[in-house]
């Protein structure tokens, strides 16, 4: 009988597991095999270790698509093994460096043209992979922004959708994020951030727009509010105000927020996270606004992400009847209905 975090785990989580693009017979058998949170990280970790191996077997034997295919597998178990893990910082840093190998890697052995970039801001860094579409001299650009436990790891397959719409696709690590929150903490004034990207990628791009997840579907709004650079965003299953529904998350959600804002108690994670508040913001948003949930979404409610819509002055609402959150159980209609109107807003 796996414990209440685990459990906690497996039932908010699960679909996201396999929409990013883990095979659902490993999450099935690693979670199964797993009863005490402690022994999450190392499970999945050792899931990971097992396509890395399975990579480096396939290069070895100078096949390039296997092994590309098989460090995707590794990045993905890497990433969930430390996703909302805060059990052991440093172990966890280990892992999440592993997930970062790997993507790399994977990129290398499929060809992937994908661009690191480093954007120093406050003393820190945000870090993001910059991929293009093939045959598209000045692209359209859509910002890829993480939630509060995702990383640009985790939008390899999300990165596609665009890519095939003839858009470029940037996965950020900001403030809080991936390697992001290595050096910085959550901010509610995101748009720092992306300000800073924007200005790093100079005139490179002349239409910008923006996704964000769960969380991010906080930040990107917030971002395009004050920051004219954004065109076009989305948000899907986003808060409005994140700390106003701080007791109806899960246990390790809060404990995540608290790690990653730098809270010195889950009382002053809750402060922090009264912070991310959208009231006053969204009115100011010049940009057309695209806001999609699930209406059985069990960690934010799809009523925020309709308040979102309803006091952007541009905003539109799609709530998907059976999705949950981030409608990660029908990606086949959330992701294609953001990238086609990212696409058609754009131009």
């Amino acid at each position: 009988m796996p414990d209440a975090r685990v459990q906690s785990a497996i039932d908010h989580w699960a679909p996201r597991f396999i929409q990013a693009g883990m095979d659902y017979s490993d999450f099935a058998q690693v979670s199964a095999g797993v009863e005490r949170w402690e022994d999450w990280l190392d499970a999945f970790a050792a899931l990971g270790d097992m396509h890395a191996a399975r990579a480096r077997e396939a290069s070895q034997a100078g096949r390039a698509v296997t092994a590309g295919e098989a460090w995707l597998h590794a990045a993905v178990a890497y990433h969930f093994a430390r996703f909302v893990w805060n059990l052991d910082a440093a172990r966890a840093r280990a892992v999440s460096d592993r997930a970062v190998a790997a993507t790399y890697e994977a990129h290398r052995f499929l060809g992937v043209a994908a661009e690191r970039l480093e954007v120093p801001l406050d003393g820190g860094t945000i870090v993001g992979n910059l991929r293009r579409p093939k045959g598209v001299e000045r692209p359209p650009l859509v910002l890829l922004i993480p939630g509060l436990d995702s990383t640009k790891e985790e939008f390899f397959r999300l990165e596609g959708v665009f890519l095939a719409r003839g858009m470029a696709a940037l996965s950020l690590d900001g403030p809080g994020q991936g390697e992001g929150g290595y050096t910085l903490a959550i901010r509610h004034d995101y748009e720092v951030a992306i300000a800073a990207v924007l200005d790093a990628l100079g005139d490179g791009f002349d239409r910008v727009g923006a996704l964000g997840v769960s969380l991010g579907g906080y930040y990107a709004p917030r971002a395009a509010a004050f920051e004219p650079r954004i065109r076009a965003v989305a948000g899907i299953s986003g808060p409005f105000n994140f700390g106003a529904i701080w007791d109806g998350l899960p246990e390790l959600t809060r404990e995540t927020f608290v790690v990653k804002s730098g809270a010195t108690s889950v009382e002053d994670g809750r402060a922090r996270a009264l912070q991310l508040d959208l009231d006053g913001v969204l009115e100011r948003l010049p940009a057309p606004a695209l806001f999609v949930t699930g209406k059985r979404d069990r960690l934010i409610p799809w009523e925020a992400t309709e308040r979102q819509a309803r006091a952007a002055p541009r905003g539109t609402f799609v709530g998907l009847e059976n999705g949950n959150h981030v409608c990660a159980n029908v990606p086949y209609i959330a992701r294609p209905l953001v990238a086609d109107w990212l696409r058609e807003q754009l131009g």
